[in-house]
Protein backbone atom coordinates (compact mmCIF):
# COMPACT_ATOMS: atom_id res chain seq x y z
CA UNK A 1 0.00 0.00 0.00
CA UNK A 2 1.13 3.44 -0.87
CA UNK A 3 1.77 5.66 2.10
CA UNK A 4 0.00 8.84 1.61
CA UNK A 5 3.08 10.94 2.86
CA UNK A 6 6.50 12.76 1.44
CA UNK A 7 9.31 10.07 0.17
CA UNK A 8 11.64 11.01 1.05
CA UNK A 9 9.51 11.61 4.32
CA UNK A 10 8.95 15.20 5.17
CA UNK A 11 5.49 15.51 4.87
CA UNK A 12 2.75 14.31 7.96
CA UNK A 13 0.40 11.49 6.35
CA UNK A 14 -3.05 12.89 5.26
CA UNK A 15 -4.18 9.25 7.67
CA UNK A 16 -2.75 11.13 10.84
CA UNK A 17 -4.69 14.64 10.31
CA UNK A 18 -6.85 15.54 13.31
CA UNK A 19 -10.69 15.09 12.27
CA UNK A 20 -12.49 18.68 11.92
CA UNK A 21 -15.81 19.62 14.39
CA UNK A 22 -18.47 21.06 12.05
CA UNK A 23 -21.81 22.56 12.34
CA UNK A 24 -24.60 23.23 10.07
CA UNK A 25 -25.29 25.75 8.26
CA UNK A 26 -28.59 27.00 8.53
CA UNK A 27 -29.36 27.18 5.01
CA UNK A 28 -27.64 24.07 3.64
CA UNK A 29 -29.25 20.55 3.15
CA UNK A 30 -28.49 17.73 5.50
CA UNK A 31 -25.77 16.79 2.58
CA UNK A 32 -23.10 19.76 3.31
CA UNK A 33 -21.45 21.52 5.99
CA UNK A 34 -19.57 24.35 7.25
CA UNK A 35 -16.52 24.00 9.54
CA UNK A 36 -17.01 26.00 12.81
CA UNK A 37 -14.44 28.17 13.07
CA UNK A 38 -10.79 27.24 14.28
CA UNK A 39 -9.99 28.70 17.42
CA UNK A 40 -7.29 31.55 17.00
CA UNK A 41 -4.44 29.59 18.00
CA UNK A 42 -4.71 26.78 15.55
CA UNK A 43 -5.13 29.23 12.32
CA UNK A 44 -1.76 30.58 13.82
CA UNK A 45 0.18 27.29 15.12
CA UNK A 46 3.18 27.14 12.45
CA UNK A 47 2.98 31.05 11.32
CA UNK A 48 6.09 33.02 11.49
CA UNK A 49 5.45 35.40 14.07
CA UNK A 50 5.33 38.90 12.58
CA UNK A 51 7.65 41.33 14.75
CA UNK A 52 5.60 45.03 15.73
CA UNK A 53 7.80 47.09 13.41
CA UNK A 54 6.51 44.74 10.80
CA UNK A 55 2.84 44.92 11.51
CA UNK A 56 3.69 49.10 10.72
CA UNK A 57 5.04 48.03 7.03
CA UNK A 58 1.42 45.65 6.28
CA UNK A 59 -1.17 47.14 4.15
CA UNK A 60 -3.76 48.81 6.27
CA UNK A 61 -6.59 46.57 4.59
CA UNK A 62 -6.01 43.27 4.68
CA UNK A 63 -8.79 40.97 3.98
CA UNK A 64 -8.87 39.50 0.87
CA UNK A 65 -11.87 37.13 -0.09
CA UNK A 66 -11.48 34.28 -2.70
CA UNK A 67 -13.54 31.60 -4.08
CA UNK A 68 -12.32 29.13 -6.22
CA UNK A 69 -10.51 25.36 -5.98
CA UNK A 70 -8.82 24.15 -2.54
CA UNK A 71 -7.94 20.36 -2.98
CA UNK A 72 -5.35 17.59 -2.60
CA UNK A 73 -2.24 17.35 -4.84
CA UNK A 74 -0.42 14.00 -5.06
CA UNK A 75 3.18 14.93 -6.80
CA UNK A 76 5.54 12.61 -8.25
CA UNK A 77 8.71 13.53 -9.24
CA UNK A 78 10.13 11.08 -12.19
CA UNK A 79 13.51 11.35 -13.90
CA UNK A 80 11.57 11.33 -16.95
CA UNK A 81 8.08 11.34 -18.03
CA UNK A 82 6.85 7.96 -19.21
CA UNK A 83 6.49 6.52 -22.08
CA UNK A 84 3.26 4.81 -22.92
CA UNK A 85 2.63 1.27 -21.19
CA UNK A 86 5.91 1.99 -18.89
CA UNK A 87 6.64 1.29 -15.62
CA UNK A 88 8.94 3.74 -13.81
CA UNK A 89 9.72 4.61 -10.20
CA UNK A 90 9.29 8.02 -8.92
CA UNK A 91 12.57 9.65 -7.08
CA UNK A 92 10.25 11.57 -4.89
CA UNK A 93 6.94 11.93 -3.33
CA UNK A 94 4.94 14.73 -1.89
CA UNK A 95 1.77 15.34 -0.58
CA UNK A 96 0.26 18.53 0.19
CA UNK A 97 -2.81 20.88 -0.55
CA UNK A 98 -3.29 22.34 -4.00
CA UNK A 99 -6.40 24.18 -6.12
CA UNK A 100 -5.45 27.81 -7.55
CA UNK A 101 -7.36 29.72 -5.13
CA UNK A 102 -5.69 27.64 -2.34
CA UNK A 103 -2.21 28.14 -3.46
CA UNK A 104 -2.68 32.01 -4.55
CA UNK A 105 -4.26 32.22 -1.12
CA UNK A 106 -1.81 30.40 0.80
CA UNK A 107 0.77 32.95 -0.69
CA UNK A 108 -0.78 35.72 0.19
CA UNK A 109 -1.61 34.41 4.28
CA UNK A 110 2.60 34.21 4.39
CA UNK A 111 3.08 37.49 3.15
CA UNK A 112 0.69 39.42 5.57
CA UNK A 113 -2.87 39.62 4.03
CA UNK A 114 -5.83 37.74 6.45
CA UNK A 115 -7.32 35.67 3.77
CA UNK A 116 -10.84 33.72 3.17
CA UNK A 117 -11.72 31.12 1.32
CA UNK A 118 -15.28 29.95 0.02
CA UNK A 119 -14.68 26.78 -2.01
CA UNK A 120 -15.90 23.08 -1.27
CA UNK A 121 -14.81 19.75 0.19
CA UNK A 122 -16.36 16.30 1.35
CA UNK A 123 -15.47 15.12 4.62
CA UNK A 124 -13.10 12.81 3.65
CA UNK A 125 -9.17 12.51 4.86
CA UNK A 126 -8.19 14.60 1.82
CA UNK A 127 -10.78 16.98 2.62
CA UNK A 128 -9.98 17.16 6.44
CA UNK A 129 -6.31 17.51 5.30
CA UNK A 130 -7.11 20.46 3.00
CA UNK A 131 -8.50 22.62 5.63
CA UNK A 132 -6.04 21.74 8.23
CA UNK A 133 -3.18 23.22 6.27
CA UNK A 134 -5.41 26.12 5.04
CA UNK A 135 -5.99 27.03 9.21
CA UNK A 136 -2.37 26.40 9.38
CA UNK A 137 -1.15 28.96 7.21
CA UNK A 138 -3.53 31.51 8.07
CA UNK A 139 -6.22 31.34 5.52
CA UNK A 140 -9.63 31.57 7.32
CA UNK A 141 -12.24 28.19 5.86
CA UNK A 142 -14.77 29.21 8.04
CA UNK A 143 -16.96 29.26 4.87
CA UNK A 144 -16.19 26.18 3.22
CA UNK A 145 -19.19 23.56 2.31
CA UNK A 146 -17.94 20.19 3.41
CA UNK A 147 -20.09 17.68 1.90
CA UNK A 148 -20.98 14.29 3.97
CA UNK A 149 -20.27 12.15 0.91
CA UNK A 150 -18.89 12.11 -1.96
CA UNK A 151 -15.07 12.84 -2.92
CA UNK A 152 -12.67 16.14 -2.42
CA UNK A 153 -10.87 17.48 -5.61
CA UNK A 154 -7.35 15.77 -6.00
CA UNK A 155 -5.01 16.59 -9.02
CA UNK A 156 -2.37 13.77 -9.60
CA UNK A 157 0.95 15.78 -10.54
CA UNK A 158 4.01 14.18 -12.53
CA UNK A 159 7.44 16.34 -12.37
CA UNK A 160 9.84 15.53 -15.14
CA UNK A 161 13.38 16.24 -13.83
CA UNK A 162 14.92 16.24 -17.23
CA UNK A 163 12.62 18.73 -18.67
CA UNK A 164 11.33 20.71 -15.57
CA UNK A 165 8.07 20.64 -16.20
CA UNK A 166 4.71 19.01 -14.95
CA UNK A 167 2.01 17.39 -15.97
CA UNK A 168 -1.42 17.01 -14.42
CA UNK A 169 -4.39 15.07 -13.53
CA UNK A 170 -7.11 16.18 -11.88
CA UNK A 171 -10.09 14.86 -10.58
CA UNK A 172 -12.70 17.52 -9.66
CA UNK A 173 -14.88 17.25 -6.26
CA UNK A 174 -17.72 16.01 -6.13
CA UNK A 175 -20.82 16.64 -5.22
CA UNK A 176 -20.32 20.25 -7.37
CA UNK A 177 -20.80 23.39 -5.06
CA UNK A 178 -23.84 24.97 -5.75
CA UNK A 179 -24.64 29.10 -5.19
CA UNK A 180 -27.61 27.44 -2.57
CA UNK A 181 -25.14 26.35 -0.03
CA UNK A 182 -23.87 29.62 0.14
CA UNK A 183 -26.36 31.87 2.40
CA UNK A 184 -26.42 35.27 1.54
CA UNK A 185 -25.70 36.32 5.22
CA UNK A 186 -22.74 34.13 4.87
CA UNK A 187 -21.58 35.75 1.54
CA UNK A 188 -21.78 39.27 3.63
CA UNK A 189 -20.14 38.14 6.21
CA UNK A 190 -16.84 37.00 4.13
CA UNK A 191 -17.02 39.92 1.92
CA UNK A 192 -17.51 42.21 5.67
CA UNK A 193 -13.85 44.33 5.23
CA UNK A 194 -12.43 42.88 2.20
CA UNK A 195 -10.41 44.84 0.38
CA UNK A 196 -9.94 42.59 -2.42
CA UNK A 197 -11.81 39.93 -4.14
CA UNK A 198 -10.30 37.12 -5.75
CA UNK A 199 -12.14 34.39 -8.15
CA UNK A 200 -9.28 31.63 -9.72
CA UNK A 201 -12.75 30.88 -12.80
CA UNK A 202 -13.69 27.77 -11.10
CA UNK A 203 -17.09 26.86 -8.94
CA UNK A 204 -18.79 29.35 -11.67
CA UNK A 205 -22.27 29.69 -10.76
CA UNK A 206 -21.29 30.43 -6.81
CA UNK A 207 -18.35 32.40 -8.17
CA UNK A 208 -20.97 34.69 -9.98
CA UNK A 209 -23.10 35.32 -7.00
CA UNK A 210 -19.87 35.74 -5.58
CA UNK A 211 -18.77 38.72 -8.22
CA UNK A 212 -22.16 40.27 -7.88
CA UNK A 213 -22.35 40.89 -4.81
CA UNK A 214 -19.13 42.32 -4.58
CA UNK A 215 -19.94 44.76 -7.24
CA UNK A 216 -22.79 45.86 -5.17
CA UNK A 217 -20.62 46.41 -2.20
CA UNK A 218 -18.11 48.38 -4.85
CA UNK A 219 -15.06 45.97 -3.65
CA UNK A 220 -12.96 45.78 -6.75
CA UNK A 221 -12.42 42.16 -7.94
CA UNK A 222 -9.08 40.24 -9.64
CA UNK A 223 -9.95 37.20 -11.90
CA UNK A 224 -7.34 34.09 -12.86
CA UNK A 225 -7.89 33.75 -16.55
CA UNK A 226 -5.95 30.33 -16.94
CA UNK A 227 -8.17 28.93 -19.96
CA UNK A 228 -11.40 29.52 -20.94
CA UNK A 229 -13.95 27.77 -18.37
CA UNK A 230 -17.75 27.32 -18.43
CA UNK A 231 -19.21 30.69 -16.76
CA UNK A 232 -15.49 33.21 -17.30
CA UNK A 233 -17.03 35.17 -19.70
CA UNK A 234 -20.06 36.57 -17.59
CA UNK A 235 -17.57 37.10 -14.25
CA UNK A 236 -14.91 38.84 -16.47
CA UNK A 237 -17.13 41.76 -17.33
CA UNK A 238 -16.85 42.59 -13.63
CA UNK A 239 -13.38 42.34 -13.14
CA UNK A 240 -11.11 45.56 -12.21
CA UNK A 241 -8.03 43.15 -12.69
CA UNK A 242 -7.35 40.01 -14.27
CA UNK A 243 -4.25 37.88 -14.28
CA UNK A 244 -3.84 35.41 -17.76
CA UNK A 245 -1.78 32.68 -19.16
CA UNK A 246 -0.17 33.08 -22.07
CA UNK A 247 -2.47 31.27 -24.23
CA UNK A 248 -5.72 32.56 -22.68
CA UNK A 249 -5.99 36.51 -23.95
CA UNK A 250 -5.18 34.74 -27.62
CA UNK A 251 -7.63 32.08 -27.30
CA UNK A 252 -10.35 34.51 -26.16
CA UNK A 253 -9.84 37.86 -28.01
CA UNK A 254 -8.73 36.05 -31.33
CA UNK A 255 -6.09 38.69 -31.62
CA UNK A 256 -3.09 38.27 -33.74
CA UNK A 257 -0.40 38.78 -30.70
CA UNK A 258 -0.79 39.42 -27.07
CA UNK A 259 0.25 42.91 -26.69
CA UNK A 260 -3.02 42.96 -29.32
CA UNK A 261 -4.96 41.03 -27.69
CA UNK A 262 -4.48 42.97 -24.47
CA UNK A 263 -5.97 46.24 -26.15
CA UNK A 264 -8.95 44.12 -27.23
CA UNK A 265 -9.25 42.75 -23.82
CA UNK A 266 -9.13 46.28 -22.23
CA UNK A 267 -11.57 47.20 -24.81
CA UNK A 268 -14.40 44.78 -24.53
CA UNK A 269 -13.98 45.07 -20.78
CA UNK A 270 -14.57 48.35 -19.82
CA UNK A 271 -14.40 47.81 -15.72
CA UNK A 272 -10.38 46.20 -16.23
CA UNK A 273 -7.44 48.66 -14.79
CA UNK A 274 -4.94 46.57 -16.13
CA UNK A 275 -4.37 42.83 -17.56
CA UNK A 276 -1.20 40.91 -17.52
CA UNK A 277 0.07 37.88 -19.06
CA UNK A 278 2.43 35.71 -17.16
CA UNK A 279 5.16 34.00 -19.55
CA UNK A 280 7.08 31.60 -17.46
CA UNK A 281 10.62 31.80 -17.87
CA UNK A 282 9.81 35.17 -20.13
CA UNK A 283 8.39 36.86 -17.27
CA UNK A 284 5.26 39.05 -17.70
CA UNK A 285 3.27 41.92 -19.69
CA UNK A 286 1.01 43.78 -18.24
CA UNK A 287 -1.25 46.93 -20.04
CA UNK A 288 -2.71 49.39 -17.45
CA UNK A 289 -5.59 51.54 -18.25
CA UNK A 290 -4.92 55.42 -17.56
CA UNK A 291 -8.03 57.66 -17.05
CA UNK A 292 -5.96 60.62 -17.68
CA UNK A 293 -5.60 61.86 -21.25
CA UNK A 294 -2.69 60.63 -23.07
CA UNK A 295 -0.12 63.56 -24.29
CA UNK A 296 -0.83 64.86 -27.80
CA UNK A 297 1.35 62.40 -29.74
CA UNK A 298 0.66 60.20 -32.63
CA UNK A 299 -0.30 56.46 -31.59
CA UNK A 300 1.90 54.36 -30.70
CA UNK A 301 1.26 50.77 -32.48
CA UNK A 302 1.78 48.19 -29.47
CA UNK A 303 3.59 45.56 -31.10
CA UNK A 304 6.13 48.00 -32.01
CA UNK A 305 6.04 49.41 -28.22
CA UNK A 306 6.29 46.25 -26.65
CA UNK A 307 9.55 45.34 -28.88
CA UNK A 308 10.28 48.68 -27.42
CA UNK A 309 10.73 46.85 -24.16
CA UNK A 310 12.13 44.51 -24.74
CA UNK A 311 14.76 45.55 -26.20
CA UNK A 312 15.36 48.09 -22.86
CA UNK A 313 16.13 44.25 -21.14
CA UNK A 314 19.58 43.64 -19.70
CA UNK A 315 20.57 39.67 -20.14
CA UNK A 316 23.35 40.31 -17.36
CA UNK A 317 20.65 41.07 -14.70
CA UNK A 318 19.46 38.03 -13.09
CA UNK A 319 16.85 39.41 -10.28
CA UNK A 320 13.17 40.26 -11.73
CA UNK A 321 13.11 43.62 -13.48
CA UNK A 322 10.31 46.11 -15.20
CA UNK A 323 10.92 48.29 -17.90
CA UNK A 324 7.59 50.81 -18.72
CA UNK A 325 6.19 52.93 -21.58
CA UNK A 326 5.10 56.23 -20.69
CA UNK A 327 1.64 57.22 -21.02
CA UNK A 328 0.91 57.18 -24.46
CA UNK A 329 -1.99 56.40 -26.75
CA UNK A 330 -1.91 52.75 -27.68
CA UNK A 331 -3.51 51.25 -30.63
CA UNK A 332 -3.71 47.55 -32.02
CA UNK A 333 -4.82 47.73 -35.84
CA UNK A 334 -7.81 46.73 -36.46
CA UNK A 335 -8.94 46.27 -32.62
CA UNK A 336 -8.67 50.05 -31.54
CA UNK A 337 -7.01 52.50 -29.20
CA UNK A 338 -6.71 52.67 -25.50
CA UNK A 339 -5.10 55.25 -23.02
CA UNK A 340 -2.29 53.43 -20.98
CA UNK A 341 0.74 52.43 -20.41
CA UNK A 342 2.65 49.08 -21.07
CA UNK A 343 5.00 47.01 -19.10
CA UNK A 344 7.24 43.95 -19.31
CA UNK A 345 8.53 42.62 -16.45
CA UNK A 346 11.27 39.67 -16.63
CA UNK A 347 11.19 36.73 -14.31
CA UNK A 348 14.32 35.79 -11.79
CA UNK A 349 16.63 34.00 -13.41
CA UNK A 350 17.00 30.51 -11.63
CA UNK A 351 19.99 28.82 -11.77
CA UNK A 352 18.96 25.06 -12.96
CA UNK A 353 19.95 23.17 -9.88
CA UNK A 354 17.99 25.24 -8.06
CA UNK A 355 14.59 24.48 -10.38
CA UNK A 356 12.91 21.96 -8.93
CA UNK A 357 8.98 22.62 -9.90
CA UNK A 358 7.35 24.94 -11.47
CA UNK A 359 3.89 24.06 -10.08
CA UNK A 360 1.43 26.59 -9.20
CA UNK A 361 4.18 29.35 -10.18
CA UNK A 362 1.02 31.45 -11.48
CA UNK A 363 -0.99 30.87 -7.92
CA UNK A 364 2.15 32.43 -6.41
CA UNK A 365 2.21 35.28 -8.98
CA UNK A 366 -1.38 36.04 -7.57
CA UNK A 367 -1.05 35.83 -3.93
CA UNK A 368 2.02 38.44 -4.55
CA UNK A 369 -0.04 40.85 -6.47
CA UNK A 370 -3.04 40.25 -4.43
CA UNK A 371 -0.88 41.74 -1.64
CA UNK A 372 0.72 44.34 -4.25
CA UNK A 373 -3.10 45.64 -4.95
CA UNK A 374 -3.69 46.09 -1.01
CA UNK A 375 -0.35 47.32 -0.32
CA UNK A 376 -0.82 50.24 -3.18
CA UNK A 377 2.40 49.36 -4.65
CA UNK A 378 3.06 50.90 -8.17
CA UNK A 379 3.12 48.45 -11.17
CA UNK A 380 7.21 49.21 -11.49
CA UNK A 381 7.02 47.35 -8.04
CA UNK A 382 4.59 45.04 -8.15
CA UNK A 383 5.69 43.08 -11.04
CA UNK A 384 9.40 42.13 -9.91
CA UNK A 385 7.84 41.46 -6.46
CA UNK A 386 5.55 38.62 -7.91
CA UNK A 387 7.98 37.65 -10.58
CA UNK A 388 10.53 37.05 -6.66
CA UNK A 389 7.38 35.56 -5.01
CA UNK A 390 6.87 33.11 -7.68
CA UNK A 391 10.86 31.88 -8.17
CA UNK A 392 10.90 31.07 -4.38
CA UNK A 393 7.82 28.66 -4.97
CA UNK A 394 9.93 26.79 -7.61
CA UNK A 395 12.71 25.62 -5.64
CA UNK A 396 10.75 23.10 -3.89
CA UNK A 397 8.67 20.22 -4.91
CA UNK A 398 5.11 21.34 -4.82
CA UNK A 399 2.97 24.64 -4.92
CA UNK A 400 3.44 25.21 -1.88
CA UNK A 401 6.42 24.01 0.02
CA UNK A 402 8.61 27.05 -1.23
CA UNK A 403 6.15 30.10 -0.84
CA UNK A 404 8.01 32.58 1.16
CA UNK A 405 7.01 34.24 4.23
CA UNK A 406 7.70 38.23 4.25
CA UNK A 407 10.40 37.60 6.45
CA UNK A 408 12.02 36.22 3.73
CA UNK A 409 15.49 38.12 2.98
CA UNK A 410 14.75 38.51 -0.79
CA UNK A 411 11.49 40.05 -0.40
CA UNK A 412 13.07 43.22 2.24
CA UNK A 413 13.61 45.13 -0.74
CA UNK A 414 9.36 44.92 -1.63
CA UNK A 415 7.85 44.89 1.57
CA UNK A 416 10.38 47.32 4.17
Amino acid sequence: MLSLSTYPPSYPPLTSLPRFSYLRHPSSSSSSRIPSPPPPTTATATRVKITSSEMDSLPEHRIVLGCGAAGVDFLATVASFPKPDDKIRSTSLKVQGGGNAGNALTCAARLGLNPRLISKVADDIQGRGVLEELESDGVDTSFFVVSKEGNSPSTYIIVDNETKTRTCIHTPGYPPMIPDELSRSSLLSALDGARLVYLDGRLHETALVTAQETVCKNIPILIDAERKREGLDDLLPLASYAVCSSKFPLAWTEAPSISSALVSMLLRLPKIKFVIVTLGEDGCVMLERSTEEAPASEEKDVDSLLESLKQRKDDNIAIPTCYASPLTKIRADGIGTVNGRLFVGTAEKIPPPELVDTTGAGDAFIGAVLYAICANMPPEKMLPFASQVAAAGCRALGARTGLPHRTDPRLAAFLH
